[in-house]
């Protein structure tokens, strides 16, 4: 497996989880937090396709 699918599969993992967190918070009675941690998977892919989208120009 190349280094870029791996990073690829890191990011994609990473906002899952956040995702899950996200969904486990609001459930929970913790409306706020969930949403708070909800914006968080945008964030994590948006990051994840900036460092391998600068990788893939060099």
């Amino acid at each position: 497996m190349k280094k870029t699918d791996m990073a690829k599969a890191g990011f994609v993992i990473a906002a899952g989880a956040s995702f899950l967190f996200s969904v486990s918070l609001w459930f929970s009675g913790s409306r706020q937090e969930g949403v708070f941690v909800g914006l968080w998977v945008p964030s994590i892919l948006s990051f994840g396709t900036l460092i391998l989208g600068r990788r893939a120009h060099e």
